[in-house]
């Protein structure tokens, strides 16, 4: 039994591996194709949205966000504390005003010597649980136009359920916005 319930896991994985899409995009070369693919995939996801991310002040994204959350979808963020919470230029006091979307803010654990706390700094957004962006690139406009950054788009169910089960556990420790 042991050996069977072994074959299906190995047919899983090479599956999965065959299957999940996966793209690539290096700021600011493809700019335009990274921004294009995120912003589609925010306004077609389906159930819900969750996102994790240091700073976001990209109105485009952010103007994206909302209409979904019109629609009746589900979003939650997760925004770094000290970033974000006398940030005029953050979407955390914009976005948090919309049904549909809770916002909260988060902090680093405490240093060692209890001196300071670390930061939230993922860039991260998983979309109805088939899809998930990451990467260095915050969601601002400098990071797409300007920057030297990184952004993956990836179906591959391992890493997302990796990536949920830690929002999960960052959600339930943030505050409220």
């Amino acid at each position: 039994m042991k050996h069977l319930f072994f074959c299906f896991s190995c047919i899983f994985l090479y599956a999965n591996l065959l299957f999940a899409h996966q793209t690539l995009y290096f700021m600011p070369y493809e700019q335009k194709n990274a921004l294009k693919s995120l912003i589609h995939s925010l306004r077609t996801a389906e159930k819900s949205i969750d996102i994790s991310i240091y700073s976001f002040t990209n109105k485009e994204i952010a103007k994206a966000i909302r209409d979904v959350a019109k629609t009746g979808r589900q979003i939650r963020i997760i925004y770094d504390y000290a970033s974000n919470v006398k940030n005029s230029f953050s979407t955390a006091g914009y976005l948090s005003k919309y049904n549909n979307i809770k916002v909260c803010l988060l902090e680093g654990k405490r240093s060692k010597n209890n001196k300071f706390n670390g930061i939230m700094h993922q860039k991260l957004a998983i979309i109805d649980d088939i899809s998930i962006f990451i990467g260095s690139a915050n969601w601002s406009k400098n990071a797409f136009e300007n920057n030297y950054e990184l952004l993956l788009e990836s179906s591959d169910k391992a890493v997302i359920e990796k990536a949920k089960k830690y929002f999960e556990i960052m959600f339930n420790q943030c505050h409220a916005y």
